[in-house]
């Protein structure tokens, strides 16, 4: 079916160029003739894609009539693919319709292009990569669902691009940095029976809230870091230790300003709770930073030595190290950051959606928490309780 430049005459005039119709400047440019009567457009590319959807049978009675939020990504895939065919080389346009038909078809193409979400195309990316599908090709395919979608939100059949927030560079870099161990079940529970009741709180704060060491740690009672009536843990600071800055111990924030509220597991509060009540917390003064400016004030930590003092890195490592040893787990990469890699990946394979595991995690972006758990996504879900009635049976053992 032809597309007709009404403002031009076919004809070329004498300096080679086409001669202008009496209906130059003058309406709609573009007229798509087609089997029963034509219709006039202003854009050639609204045009060509009315063509296109005429060649395939889908087209609707009127542009503004389309069936927004019902086409199917492998219908819109071929208009788009078809409006645009006659422009490119022979070479792309063999690429293009083996890499639509072989690679991209047969994971969205029977879903609707407005229902395709930065989860679903992330669990495409992973299944990919957990393929071995080459870096290289995964670009080439993931560049071809971008520049699909894009003009899929251009014609107004889906309201936004699900890849504008997906960075795949970052993503195939960030493999490198993706966790080189992570404790299972069973490894998280032998640690349970390795550590002494007195600090396993602090394991249910690593493996049931993802915490990092200096932020367990940091945990003191009341509402500043605590409230079980609201479900919240209010993550605002870390232990550290430097006696030439600040005389010994101090508050800070915690690493890389990642404060934050998060939901409070409730077995992780019934832990907290028991721990609190078998071991009282201790007043300890120190310098608290995490202020506009320091201040020395008294803080009750949920953590001390069996003498009542902070943990130092060098008496937390003497703890852990034997620990770590009865329990079985490696010398290498079994640290206590191990158990927010069991939260995190735990949290992931339960079904959760990327953002809710970032505001878990309390990353600053959900693109830290891409790279770094790439191979683990799945599904959306509410987080709420799954880590805690997942090491139940370690409450029970204790």
């Amino acid at each position: 079916m032809p597309i007709d430049d009404m403002w031009h005459l076919k004809t070329l005039g004498p300096d080679g160029k086409r001669r202008r119709s009496k209906l130059y400047g003058k309406g709609k440019r573009w007229r798509v003739r087609y089997p029963g009567g034509s219709r006039y457009f202003r854009r050639e590319a609204d045009a060509k894609d009315f063509d296109a959807e005429q060649r395939l049978g889908i087209a609707s009675e009127a542009p503004s009539q389309r069936r927004v939020g019902t086409v199917t990504f492998r219908e819109y895939g071929e208009r788009w693919r078809l409006a645009r065919d006659v422009g490119w080389a022979v070479e792309t346009r063999r690429r293009v319709e083996a890499n639509l038909r072989l690679h991209l078809y047969p994971a969205f193409g029977d879903r609707k292009v407005a229902t395709i979400t930065p989860t679903v195309i992330l669990e495409w990316v992973s299944g990919r990569l957990a393929d071995d599908t080459p870096k290289s090709s995964m670009r080439l395919y993931f560049e071809l669902l971008d520049t699909v979608l894009a003009a899929s939100v251009v014609d107004k059949i889906a309201p936004e691009n699900a890849c504008d927030g997906i960075k795949l560079g970052q993503i195939l870099r960030g493999l490198s940095r993706a966790p080189k161990w992570i404790p299972t079940e069973e490894d998280v529970l032998a640690l349970f029976d390795a550590v002494p009741k007195r600090y396993q709180a602090l394991l249910w704060l690593g493996a049931g809230q993802g915490l990092r060491i200096g932020e367990a740690l940091g945990i003191e009672e009341g509402p500043r870091c605590v409230e079980p009536a609201h479900q919240e843990l209010h993550v605002v600071q870390q232990l550290r230790y430097s006696p030439k800055t600040f005389g010994g111990f101090y508050l800070s924030e915690p690493k890389s300003r990642s404060s934050g509220t998060v939901d409070l597991d409730p077995v992780v509060a019934a832990a907290l709770a028991d721990h609190v009540a078998a071991f009282p917390p201790v007043n300890i003064e120190l310098v608290d930073t995490t202020g506009a400016d320091p201040i020395t004030r008294v803080a009750p930590l949920l953590f001390t030595t069996t003498r009542g003092n902070p943990f130092t890195d060098r008496t937390w490592s003497n703890e852990w190290v034997k620990w770590r040893n009865q329990a079985g787990w490696p010398k290498e990469h079994g640290g206590f950051h191990a158990l927010r890699h069991f939260f995190a990946t735990t949290l992931i394979t339960n079904n959760i959606e990327p953002k809710e595991v970032q505001r878990a995690l309390r990353h600053s972006s959900l693109q830290t928490t891409l790279e770094t758990y790439v191979h683990w996504w799945p599904r959306r879900e509410r987080r709420r309780g799954i880590v805690g009635a997942l090491l139940q049976s370690a409450a029970e053992r204790h």
